[in-house]
């Protein structure tokens, strides 16, 4: 973690030797945080703050949610290091941090889910919609998502209360994950380790995703996908 860090302060600082006019924003935001825990919520402070919380108040307890609740910094770090080794646009460590409204909001869902699993429900659903306002995704802070996923572009992502996302999930802008709108209880997918969604899929049902498939841009998917397949079209077919 500490060598990611350091890696991130140096980064930022070519950026503010490239774009000076820029050196307030990122050091107050970057160079001048004690911790990578410290630097994300600050970012998102910058970005979520509203009439009812200002950003010194959301950086505060967003810092003490990722500092109380076990796992969130390792979570993203492997989100930060997942979208660094997949996505070609990514160069550097502190973009993310920075520009990627999938990252943010999937930072922001972090701290919800803590609080949501702590019973502060009011709080949780507060980040989720300000999140949805402001980075376009919309994740329900029960949702249940490993460390290590990438939501590329994010807008207009939905991700509904019961769906599980294990490690190595890349999901892309347009993505719903959702229920069919007839069923109570657990109703959301299930996805599994190293699966891709491609832009404007629809994922529906308490149905599972098999490891490593593919869901081709534009799927509507009803049914279990097996792992390993390639599935596409209207309703979803396997194509290999």
């Amino acid at each position: 973690m500490n060598k990611i860090w350091e890696t991130i302060k140096y980064e930022v600082q070519l950026r503010i030797d490239a774009e000076p006019s820029l050196q307030p924003y990122l050091t107050s935001l970057v160079t001048s945080q004690e911790s990578f825990l410290s630097c994300v919520s600050s970012v998102l402070a910058s970005k979520l703050n509203s009439d009812a919380l200002s950003s010194s108040d959301i950086k505060q307890f967003i810092l003490e949610v990722y500092t109380e609740c076990d796992g969130i910094e390792e979570s993203l770090l492997q989100d930060l290091e997942f979208f660094k080794n997949n996505d070609p646009a990514c160069k550097y460590f502190s973009t993310p941090i920075l520009f990627y409204k999938g990252f943010q909001g999937l930072a922001t869902y972090r701290a919800a889910n803590c609080l949501w699993n702590n019973k502060r429900h009011t709080m949780a659903l507060f980040f989720q919609n300000r999140a949805s306002e402001v980075f376009g995704v919309d994740i329900h802070p029960a949702a249940k998502i490993k460390g290590g996923v990438m939501i590329d572009h994010a807008t207009g992502v939905v991700i509904g209360e019961t769906t599980t996302i294990d490690e190595n999930v890349s999901i892309y802008q347009g993505v719903t994950l959702g229920g069919k709108g007839i069923e109570i209880g657990d109703r959301h997918p299930k996805i599994k380790k190293g699966v891709s969604i491609y832009a404007s899929s629809t994922i529906l049902g308490n149905i599972v995703i098999g490891a490593n498939s593919t869901v081709a841009a534009g799927s509507l998917v009803l049914k279990d996908v097996e792992a390993n397949t390639r599935v596409a079209g209207i309703p979803a077919k396997v194509i290999s």
